[in-house]
């Protein structure tokens, strides 16, 4: 009989393309594990495999009245892969966020399914409710992994040594096949996110620097194409807030590829020279193919997972200076392809291992 698996806090819909890698690289490491035959659902804060969304009131109604349809739904699994929502295994996004997923844990945990932390963040936990639930949360997984050293140390500083110090499981997702199409030069990546909000520093500057490397990118006789990493949606986060008006600015001076989905856009990404993201899963998504990514980090996110894959190229928007200029030196460095290609093989031995120990942790039909 197949395994069949849950996977938290992803979403194969999702239009944050991030989203649907945590997704589908989930559930390739599942499958890694445990098989081509396992069958994995996915469930995100919103409506999913189990039913319902996982917000708020489903917390309160739970702790509150014993309603137990979460627990006979969840219990159906062989094992819950929880992904943590990439970053979110931390308290910065607020305790009710925090509150939600470790709900979801427990009740896991009630119904007796072996509960894995798969290759994410950990932390930073800055509240004592939110360390307190850190530490529940890590003493009762099965199996804790994470994608970078320093969210292990968060994880050891907690009590918990993790099992696995792995890597994005973007590095599950096998290369795509070249679709044939005109090769790209220049891909950036635009978010809309920074583009509209001052959440992650000021829009305005934000705004003002994707200006300067489009124009340095233009001086220096280079293509640029913009590409969304969120698609079309309702909210703040929807890349094509950035790139519809830059391509107004812009004009025929520069293009724009707005993908259909995940393949969609890891076929793309194959097919350019270099990617430069303020998206952390769209310079991922690259590096994973083999294609060099500029990553513009607007959180500590970025540089302890790439440092540890030894690609050392983050830039920090919150506190670098003469950024154009860093750009242009990373675009002329003729050594980039050769290093993003050994980048994805030792990221890919580090998926190996993980899927390895979690075949030999955890039994599933």
């Amino acid at each position: 009989m197949a395994a069949r698996v849950l996977v938290l806090w992803a979403d194969a819909e999702s239009s944050n393309l991030g989203v649907r890698v945590l997704g589908d690289g989930a559930a390739a490491l599942a499958r890694r594990a445990w098989g081509n035959d396992t069958t994995v659902d996915f469930q995100s804060f919103e409506f999913g495999a189990l039913g319902t969304q996982l917000s708020g009131k489903i917390v309160a109604r739970g702790l509150l009245t014993g309603n137990r349809a979460l627990f006979r739904r969840i219990s159906s699994y062989d094992a819950v892969i929880d992904t943590g929502a990439g970053d979110s295994f931390t308290d910065i996004y607020g305790l009710k966020r925090l509150a939600i997923m470790v709900y979801t844990r427990y009740v896991a945990r009630s119904a007796g399914v072996p509960i894995v932390l798969a290759p994410q963040t950990i932390g930073p936990f800055k509240s004592v409710l939110g360390r307190l639930a850190a530490k529940k949360t890590l003493r009762d997984a099965r199996t804790v992994m994470a994608r970078d050293s320093t969210s292990a140390q968060f994880a050891a500083d907690l009590g918990r040594d993790v099992d696995c110090l792995a890597t994005d499981v973007v590095f599950s997702l096998p290369k795509p096949l070249a679709p044939g199409r005109q090769a790209s030069d220049v891909v950036l990546n635009v978010s809309g996110l920074l583009w509209r909000t001052d959440g992650h520093g000021s829009s305005a500057d934000y705004r003002r620097l994707m200006r300067e490397i489009i124009c340095e990118c233009l001086a220096t006789g280079r293509h640029v194409t913009l590409m969304a990493h969120v698609i079309d949606n309702p909210s703040d986060d929807n890349d094509l807030h950035a790139i519809l008006p830059l391509k107004e600015e812009f004009g025929d001076r520069v293009s724009v590829f707005i993908p259909s989905g995940l393949d969609d856009a890891r076929e793309f990404i194959s097919e350019s020279n270099v990617v430069i993201g303020s998206r952390m899963h769209a310079c991922l998504n690259a590096l994973s193919i083999g294609i060099p990514a500029i990553p513009l980090a607007y959180s500590r996110k970025f540089a302890p997972l790439l440092s540890d894959i030894g690609w050392p190229y983050t830039i920090e928007l919150k506190s670098d200076t003469a950024i154009v200029a860093k750009v242009a030196a990373l675009l002329s460095n003729k050594v980039l392809a050769d290093e993003a290609l050994q980048v994805r093989e030792h990221a890919q031995r580090r998926l190996d291992g993980a899927a390895v120990r979690l075949a030999q942790q955890i039994e599933v039909p």
